[in-house]
């Protein structure tokens, strides 16, 4: 006898995860508090396609020394190579080099869309994820940096979180370019040694200045015996680039005035701190200095960008998965990327950008209570009783007076039963549940369950005898007056969830 075939085996690939409706509605809610904000600063939104030639993408990623490792790529039937796109900031760059003509100058856009990285997966480190992004193309002056710098801190105070939990933080490739010149380190041919100074530096928070000397330095051995190979500096450039990190703890004229200490008679490092004098005078202007400071710690992506570079991060504690109490951090990053779309025209091209990362950001307004990712209320269930023609006619019509008040509704077109029906609605966390059988019909009347009243009076009556004479949380109405006291029963529920 032959045996059956096997059943495909359903299962997640590894680094995506599914999306509940609760999870999708808390990033509709979020990204659309998001989109106010760009709207009011006058951007516009605009799409790119999920893929684009592999060769529009460049050699290169942001934090990423493997040309192309981390994409995933496909040959098409005209042997064009295709990737899927790993950030949105390079297809922009695509996009407006190729309506270059028609684009206004400077151009101002936002988009949000899922990107993708060919990289291994892990904890909270997917290979799918949304990002939401906002770019100035074709402005040079650094006031448009700023601006980038004020609407971010404007968004994540219309999302809720307190000035005291976040801070914007800029910093200048120019003037890290300043300190490796300074230290002797500034030609190409270092090119290798500086991307080992700029990761030292990122460890910062994780190992100290002691741990990230030893980085600078010779190297460091880790409490597992592992041991991560430095930069190779001597103990005056380790002095100085501990200098450069710690020229930010004081305020912000302080800050300035000790970068340019540490860049020495560099040219190039005057001219970023110059450019970070000019921000700062911006945002003193404007009010956003309690929310946009200088920090030359922030050097991640500085390899990336050409200029200003800024982070957003989040101030408040959260305990890690080793149990330590840590701040929460990053939550979206930019900078200045003057190169990028130059890479398709003859003609300089500079631009400005910031990134929101939507699943960390959605993960810290729930931390702090400011987005709800519980499932939300589901529509008004009518039920089926009978399943003659004229019954299904009556629930049909129903539903269609429902959804033309505006009241989210549905009809159940299952074949179970008045309990199964029951269960299906409490699932579907229908706020309420129309009734109407043969009597109620012949009557012109339907009864109208409220579950969450009911929901709630089941935890003050223990009898069910008791339960069911008093029919709790249940009334009958003419059916013309059904979407009046539907209207009345939600209204109610929405005033107990304000108080």
């Amino acid at each position: 006898m032959a045996s059956k075939a096997e059943k495909t085996r359903a299962r997640l690939p590894r680094g995506f995860v599914d999306r509940t409706a609760a999870d999708l509605q808390a990033a509709d809610r979020m990204m659309a508090i998001i989109r106010d904000v760009y709207d009011l600063y006058g951007f516009e939104p605009v799409e790119t396609p999920l893929f684009e030639y592999t060769d529009a993408l460049g050699k290169f990623l942001p934090d990423e020394d493997r040309p192309n490792a981390g994409v995933f790529s496909l040959q098409d039937d005209d042997e064009q190579w295709l990737s899927l796109r790993y950030d949105l900031t390079a297809p922009l760059a695509r996009y407006v080099a190729e309506n270059f003509e028609s684009l206004p100058r400077p151009y101002r856009s936002y988009r949000a869309g899922w990107v993708f990285r060919n990289e291994k997966p892990g904890p909270g480190r997917f290979r799918q994820f949304m990002q939401f992004d906002a770019d100035t193309v074709g402005a040079q002056s650094v006031s448009a940096d700023a601006e980038i710098c004020m609407m971010a801190a404007d968004t994540l105070e219309k999302l809720g979180i307190a000035r005291e939990d976040f801070a914007i933080r800029v910093n200048n490739r120019k003037v890290l370019d300043g300190v490796m010149e300074h230290i002797g380190l500034g030609a190409e041919e270092h090119a290798g040694r500086r991307l080992t100074v700029l990761r030292a530096i990122d460890k910062l928070d994780k190992f100290g200045a002691e741990g990230v000397a030893l980085l600078l330095g010779k190297g460091r051995l880790d409490e597992s015996g592992d041991f991560t190979r430095g930069a190779g500096l001597n103990k005056k450039a380790i002095e100085l680039v501990l200098a450069f990190t710690a020229a930010g703890a004081g305020s912000g004229e302080e800050t300035l005035k000790n970068l340019r200490d540490v860049v020495g008679s560099s040219q190039r490092g005057l001219e970023g701190v110059a450019e970070l004098e000019e921000m700062q005078a911006l945002f003193t202007a404007a009010g956003y200095q309690d929310r946009v400071r200088i920090d030359p710690s922030v050097v991640r992506g500085l390899e990336y960008y050409t200029g200003p570079v800024f982070e957003a991060v989040l101030l408040f504690d959260v305990v890690n998965e080793d149990g330590q109490k840590v701040i929460f951090g990053s939550v979206g990053g930019g900078g200045r990327y003057d190169g990028l779309v130059s890479r398709f025209r003859s003609q300089p091209v500079p631009a400005t950008g910031f990134s929101i990362g939507v699943s960390r950001l959605m993960t810290a307004l729930k931390n702090l209570g400011k987005l709800d990712t519980d499932e939300q209320q589901g529509p008004v269930v009518v039920l089926v009783m009978d399943r003659t023609g004229e019954a299904l006619a009556r629930y049909q019509r129903m539903v269609a007076d429902l959804r033309a008040a505006g009241i989210r509704a549905e009809f159940y077109v299952g074949d179970s039963g008045m309990k199964a029906q029951m269960k299906y609605a409490d699932r579907r966390r229908a706020p309420c549940v129309i009734i109407q059988g043969s009597l109620e019909r012949e009557a012109g009347t339907v009864e109208i369950k409220d579950l969450v009243e009911g929901a709630r009076l089941s935890q003050t009556i223990e009898d069910n005898e008791t339960w069911r004479k008093g029919r709790p949380a249940q009334v009958t109405v003419a059916e013309d007056k059904m979407v009046a006291e539907v209207r009345q029963i939600l209204a109610a529920h929405s005033q107990g969830q304000d108080s």
